[in-house]
């Protein structure tokens, strides 16, 4: 690691999404800091590169001066950081709008050359979601400040620690009825690793600056990506009950309720009234969006992949196969 290598400043950098960026833009050859709240919980990233050449530091982009100091000296800026649900004083507006605001405004007094935000398929500024609401406004605020950033909305992110194909894994493990709402929505599952790639072509300006919409080449619907995770983990006799948006609705009224009650102790993970609006709408690539192919990537399917990591929701883990093939031979 040489201070001539370019530097990245990625916010959100040991999220989900986030860690997958910091490591190929290591392999890249740029050096990284890590921009979290706790950095001490991201200081498995260092491992990514070589010694000193990816660093976390501590930042909260709800504020002002520890946002400025991660974007101190940077060439490149990456906005990974985005909820799902409200928690404490993570709010959509405070995080997915007025985050993104306040680091692509920093990021352009600081001299930031790139910006890369990460955004989410469904952004709408129309939308009933706060949720797409909130990373419409996001993306605007982000043009506003850095007009030749690259804007990347992925679909339904699937990957080693991603939040749903592991959750429902788990649910079918545990469940003899699984609960699917929106079962006719249609997805667009895309491998983190691939959304990394498109990070990275866009950091080293091997594509035009725009709004570029990222989806897998499988599109599903909701109901058939539970039906494929049943097979997976090998739970063909799980019950796949369809629950009508209204009653969603009042679940997730109900839910939303958990915060309230526990004085803000416990926010609601499970199911919000915001998520049911969201899952009445296709989460797939538009029509006319740039995407994948406007990047030079190729992205992969679910095939293989799912397996590599849905395997310890089988009922034997990963002797699933093992076993069951000793079984066939008992037989002969």
């Amino acid at each position: 690691m040489t201070m001539t290598q370019p530097l990245a400043t990625v916010f959100g950098g040991s999220g989900f999404v986030g860690r997958y960026i910091v490591q190929a833009l290591a392999h890249s050859g740029w050096r990284v800091r890590v921009a979290v709240r706790r950095p001490n919980e991201a200081m498995f990233t260092m491992t990514y590169g070589t010694t000193g050449q990816v660093q976390p530091v501590q930042a909260n982009i709800r504020d002002e001066a520890s946002t400025r100091a991660a974007l101190m000296g940077a060439d490149l800026v990456v906005n990974c950081v985005g909820i799902l649900f409200p928690d404490g004083k993570q709010k959509f507006d405070a995080v997915q709008t007025e985050g993104a605001a306040r680091i692509a405004r920093l990021a352009a007094a600081e001299g930031v050359s790139r910006m890369v935000h990460i955004s989410a398929i469904g952004a709408d500024i129309n939308s009933g979601s706060d949720y797409a609401v909130s990373k419409a406004e996001g993306e605007a605020a982000v043009l506003e400040h850095m007009p030749d950033a690259y804007i990347l909305r992925p679909s339904i992110v699937f990957g080693p620690e991603d939040g749903f194909f592991n959750r429902f894994g788990n649910m079918a493990a545990r469940l003899p009825v699984v609960p699917v709402v929106g079962g006719d929505t249609r997805f667009q599952p895309v491998y983190v690793d691939d959304v990394a790639d498109a990070a990275v072509a866009c950091a080293e300006g091997r594509a035009t600056p725009g709004v570029y919409e990222l989806g897998g080449p499988d599109i599903e619907t909701f109901r058939t990506l539970m039906e494929r995770i049943k097979r997976v983990t090998l739970r063909p006799r799980r019950v796949l009950m369809g629950v009508p948006f209204w009653l969603a609705g009042l679940q997730g009224r109900m839910l939303d309720l958990l915060p309230t009650l526990t004085f803000g102790v416990v926010p609601n993970s499970i199911l919000t009234r915001d998520q049911v609006r969201l899952l009445r709408h296709d989460n797939v690539v538009g029509e006319d969006a740039i995407g994948f192919a406007d990047l030079g990537i190729v992205p992969r399917d679910m095939d293989g992949i799912l397996e590599s990591y849905l395997w310890r929701f089988r009922p034997n883990g990963q002797y699933a196969e093992m076993l069951g093939s000793a079984k066939n031979l008992r037989h002969e």
